[in-house]
């Protein structure tokens, strides 16, 4: 984006405030103040007192443009009374975001006079005339022609017939089941032949045998001898 034909533009510079300040009291609390230099032009801001390290200003100040200037500098002192005030830190703000885009609100770092870190400065710019990328990109942009949309995809088969039908769906496996702990056995379906003992009778003797008779069993004698005559026990001799 060009941001050429600036020379004489206005462009506004706003001082919010300052953070994290490298102390350079050792008693009281210090009293910042803000200093910006673009060109010949310079402001200051009022002194902060007892601002310490976070100071406060929210003062607004209106530069001039200079063709191929882009940097604004900033320097951040401690206001003394009795011995010259202490420069705290300085730095460099870039332009091109706000020139570009038309505002730009951002924290810059500050150094000391050694190059060490000794705080950061916020400041909004803010820039009236830039061109705004939306419209930038409303210009850039080609028309594109609107189109209806269009029907909906149809296959035609190479061998003219209709697609055949998509296969049936495989069916639904069952869940597999755990195995059982326990061994299971066949049952045997095996036949055997039959017993020739089965239907087995005891036969009858043939005719013309006598019947087969065994001496019967001894019987216990119910008779019992009587006992011998006299005093029993016999008396001692």
């Amino acid at each position: 984006m060009s941001i050429s034909g600036i020379q004489g533009l206005p462009f506004e510079v706003t001082v919010v405030g300052c953070y994290n300040l490298e102390d350079k009291e050792w008693i009281s609390r210090q009293d910042p103040y803000v200093c910006l230099e673009y060109g010949s032009a310079k402001y200051r801001t009022k002194t902060c007192t007892d601002g310490g390290k976070n100071p406060t200003f929210q003062e607004k100040f209106t530069f001039t443009l200079i063709e191929g200037l882009r940097e604004l500098n900033v320097v951040v002192w401690n206001s003394n009374t009795l011995v010259a005030d202490d420069l705290i830190g300085s730095g460099r703000i870039q332009l091109h975001k706000a020139l570009s885009q038309g505002f730009d609100d951002c924290t810059w770092p500050l150094q000391s006079k050694t190059g060490r870190h000794s705080g950061e400065v916020r400041l909004i710019l803010h820039y009236s005339n830039a061109t705004q990328p939306q419209q930038c990109k409303a210009k850039l942009a080609p028309s594109m022609p609107e189109y209806a949309p269009s029907a909906p995809f149809t296959q035609v088969s190479p061998y003219g017939h209709a697609p055949a039908a998509p296969p049936a769906p495989y069916p639904a496996t069952l869940p597999y089941a755990a195995p059982s702990p326990y061994k299971s056995y066949p049952t045997s379906t095996a036949t055997y032949p039959p017993s020739p003992y089965a239907g087995y009778s005891p036969q009858a003797p043939p005719a013309g045998y006598p019947p087969q008779t065994y001496p019967p069993l001894p019987q216990a004698s119910s008779y019992y001898p009587p006992a011998r005559a006299g005093i029993y026990p016999p008396p001692p001799y």
